[in-house]
């Protein structure tokens, strides 16, 4: 059956970066089938966690420094349920984790080890993440050592040898409204490729990388999450829709922020917002120029767009 031709009226699927085209498309599928919005957001987050050519979510991320690739994703729904995972190993599915987590536990939270041994106790298949591409990455990334974020890098071949392409950006944010005016979302990645041992960013945690409200909206950002959490970047995103912002000024206010409370410390970091208000409106802003995402409709129609920026 045509995804098409049968999801909701009113749906709105958003994701960041181009590669999350193709997560809305499978979240719209999901929705045409009947399965719920969380069912939709689990599916399309499930996509680049799978696919090998994109080398920061799941399968074939990037890893860190010791040469290890540890996963981290959210999951969030706008009654306050929510469920995360951190420092994931061995397991491609971090997002179906992190809804177990919400769904199997009392609890909210569970990293490292604990997450690992929690997911392959609750039938997750063992997996090796770490694919011959990406391990020749991180072994020429060691010839130098040199760690230095820079701002979408994943565009271009740079220094460290990885090699760029247009699905290989950064984490995934993916939020949506169903036809009923609810909204759920996730966010899901493998992290910054060479990372120190147990870092963690804002992808998983709940207020930083994703956050969602019943009656106000949803966001998600990317970027570097060190930087979104010392804002508690998409809860301030809400917060500023719930007190009357659109989607796109509450985005540009917490660039704004950042900016302001970071200086030179941040000129050359990307960090982006993308938020989805209660009427279905879409909004986005960066740091820099490059940051781009997509939004799917109830009918299906995609359109990639590019963000405006701080800068650049």
């Amino acid at each position: 059956m045509s995804a098409r031709a049968t999801a909701p009226v009113g749906t709105v699927i958003v994701s960041t970066w181009d590669f999350g085209a193709a997560a809305n498309a499978a979240a719209i599928a999901t929705l045409g089938s009947g399965g719920s919005l969380l069912d939709a957001i689990e599916a399309g987050a499930r996509v680049p966690e799978a696919d090998p050519a994109n080398h920061s979510v799941g399968y074939s991320g990037y890893p860190d420094r010791d040469g290890i690739v540890t996963l981290d994703a959210v999951i969030m729904d706008d009654a306050g349920r929510v469920g995360a995972v951190a420092a994931l190993q061995d397991v491609m599915h971090a997002v179906s984790v992190a809804r177990a987590v919400m769904e199997r536990t009392p609890h909210t939270f569970l990293v490292g080890d604990g997450a690992t041994h929690f997911a392959l106790a609750n039938g997750f298949p063992k997996r090796d993440l770490l694919t011959p591409e990406a391990r020749a990455a991180w072994q020429d990334w060691l010839k130098t050592a040199n760690y230095k974020p820079e701002a979408n890098i994943e565009n271009r071949i740079g220094g460290t040898g990885i090699r760029g392409d247009a699905r290989n950006h950064d984490t995934i944010g993916i939020i949506g409204r169903g036809g009923d005016g609810r909204f759920a979302g996730a966010c899901t990645t493998s992290g910054m490729a060479f990372k120190m041992h147990g870092r963690v960013g804002d992808s998983p945690q709940v207020g930083s990388g994703l956050f969602v409200e019943a009656g106000v909206g949803a966001a998600t950002a990317t970027g570097v999450g060190e930087e979104v959490t010392r804002i508690a970047g998409t809860a301030r995103v809400v917060a500023s829709m719930r007190g009357g912002l659109s989607a796109d000024a509450a985005c540009r206010e917490a660039v704004e922020h950042i900016a302001r409370l970071r200086g030179d410390a941040v000129k050359d970091a990307q960090v982006g917002f993308l938020a989805l208000d209660r009427d279905g409106c879409v909004g986005a802003f960066a740091l820099q120029k490059g940051f781009t995402y997509a939004v799917t409709d109830a009918a299906g129609r995609t359109d990639v767009r590019a963000a405006p920026s701080l800068r650049g």
